[in-house]
């Protein structure tokens, strides 16, 4: 978000700041600068964005609030407009290749609060035993076929620059269904280039194959790494994207 202040647009005679800065706050919801669904930035950080009070981002939001264009629920202000943001590329569902088209497949994902297996610590520059939010994802039919595992640890700085994500800390019981569907979404609005780096192997004796995926940010500091695993009964295991076309 580019930071404004109540300087740059003077205030109507007899209009009130804070309608002045929900019309602002509203304009960004339209541009897709705060994509539609999205969890907003907190009234501390709408304040020095805007320039203006706490209190004053707080009556610019009961303002849309009213007017149906802001939504809050326990996880905080969300935007409430309909259709996708201006220019926003497709979502890139987590865990990518775990998700089965096939419909009659049942998915269950859970996050726990531990130590990460040795492989993925060292991967993520963890301390041996430290604990780290760690996601779970298991996906068959129901005669058990086409099953599909994965397990993703993430890293201190996954953790600490994407709020949505830390919050799951105080929440990763291991028993409560957990989707981070959205989860690189949010990590690219916490301002995060993504790099993936996938590795293939056929696991020897079985059908299956592990794809270790590898995710780093612009300053190669690694988010996440994942372990999936797929029963595979074919030669090929096949990765899909699609990338809008530049306009």
């Amino acid at each position: 978000m580019a930071r404004t202040t109540h300087h740059d647009h003077p205030l109507t005679e007899g209009q009130p700041l804070y309608w002045r800065i929900a019309t602002e706050l509203l304009g960004e919801l339209r541009d897709g600068t705060i994509p539609p669904g999205e969890r907003l930035p907190g009234e501390r950080q709408l304040a020095g964005h805007f320039g203006v009070s706490r209190e004053t981002v707080r009556q610019a939001l009961e303002v849309l609030r009213r007017g149906g264009l802001v939504a809050t629920d326990r996880r905080g202000s969300h935007a409430a407009l309909p259709g996708p943001p201006v220019g926003s590329p497709p979502s890139l569902a987590f865990p990518v290749g775990a998700r089965t088209t096939d419909p009659a497949a049942v998915g269950r994902a859970t996050v726990t609060w531990e130590a990460p297996p040795p492989e993925h610590a060292t991967a993520l520059g963890l301390a041996p035993h430290r604990p780290t939010l760690v996601h779970r994802y298991e996906s068959a039919t129901a005669d058990g076929h086409g099953r599909r595992t994965a397990v993703t640890s993430f890293s201190a700085v996954a953790l600490t620059e994407v709020e949505e994500l830390g919050r799951y800390r105080d929440r990763a019981d291991g028993a409560a269904e957990a989707q981070l569907r959205r989860v690189y979404d949010w990590m690219r609005q916490a301002g995060l280039t993504l790099h993936h780096r996938d590795s293939i192997t056929r696991l020897p004796d079985t059908p299956s194959v592990r794809v270790t995926r590898q995710v780093r940010d612009q300053y190669a500091r690694p988010l996440e790494i994942t372990d999936l695993v797929v029963d595979a009964h074919q030669d090929a295991l096949v990765y899909e994207f699609t990338l809008p076309a530049a306009v």
